[in-house]
């Protein structure tokens, strides 16, 4: 195979390796998340992705923004999509919130997209908006069994959740707005800077520590060098090779695949209600995704 033809296998392999590398995020979640709290978990996970990715710029030497508003873009970015949703997804399931249910409200991302895009002169087809509502009703059907499981919601949880869900729609939004194109690893240290700056502080005033045990720094090893250094990155060059409305019904994926991905490592059961949702969500996203316009 020609560099071209590889080049063209794995574009069009971005959007399933993302996928399946995202939804381990609530997998990594389960098996931390009793052990530490989430903001220093975040604020740890930043550092060590940090220190990653700046060694892989310099053993690579790869080109840093050039302009100052680039840098800033990118640093406003990171607070969004990595301070922002993170510690928003991850300080709600500390405070009762089931999985389900953020899964839940926070896959509402691309109907909000779509909606701020129409609103901003973006075209959203009838196709696409049909595609929107399948998947946001398959997504119901795949966690409605965890839905109402230890009474999750109140103020503090829900406001949480919130602030996810606006954060990383923002973000989104803003990426394709105003970040140019430029390498994603020199692009992810900077975004990951800035949420690590933005986080810490917060990380300081949590009670409790870091409990280091295999279930911690398996978790921690898993999302600094899959969640951060592949599925962020992949996040990054998908944003920025299509369009938001296209990328963002991509995570309605995340939640069936996490389905199964419960399924096989902790033996939760698979329904049939969760089946049809697994098939609804793929043929909703199908419908966005192909009527969607061709990257630039």
């Amino acid at each position: 195979m020609t560099a071209d033809g590889r080049a063209a296998a794995w574009l069009r392999l971005m959007p399933a390796v993302f996928v399946l590398i995202w939804s381990t995020g609530f997998i990594v979640a389960r098996y931390g998340m009793p052990y530490a709290p989430p903001l220093k978990f975040l604020a740890v996970r930043y550092a060590l992705s940090l220190l990653c990715f700046g060694l892989w710029v310099a053993a690579t030497r790869v080109a840093w923004p050039e302009r100052r508003a680039q840098w800033l873009h990118l640093a406003v970015t990171g607070i969004l999509m990595q301070a922002g949703y993170l510690g928003g997804v991850w300080a709600a399931v500390k405070a009762g919130m089931g999985s389900g249910l953020i899964a839940l409200l926070v896959g509402i991302q691309p109907v909000l997209t779509a909606v701020w895009m129409s609103m901003h002169g973006g075209t959203i087809t009838k196709r696409q908006w049909a595609g929107l509502l399948l998947g946001f009703a398959g997504l119901v059907l795949v966690v409605s069994r965890k839905l109402g499981q230890g009474g999750e919601v109140n103020a503090l949880t829900m406001g949480l959740a919130v602030f996810a869900l606006l954060s990383i729609t923002a973000g989104t939004l803003y990426q394709k707005r105003f970040v140019a194109p430029c390498d994603v690893r020199s692009a992810s240290a900077v975004q990951l800077a800035a949420a690590l700056v933005v986080t810490l502080p917060f990380a300081l005033f949590e009670t409790g520590a870091i409990v280091w045990n295999a279930a911690v720094v398996g978790s921690m090893a898993w999302a600094v060098l899959a969640l951060s250094l592949g599925g962020a990155s992949l996040l990054y060059m998908l944003i920025q090779r299509g369009t938001a409305t296209a990328v963002t019904s991509l995570l309605y994926l995340v939640p069936p695949c996490t389905a199964v991905m419960a399924w096989l490592l902790f033996d939760e059961p698979i329904t049939l209600v969760t089946l049809a949702g697994i098939s609804l969500t793929a043929v909703g996203v199908s419908l966005v995704v192909r009527s969607a316009a061709p990257p630039s």
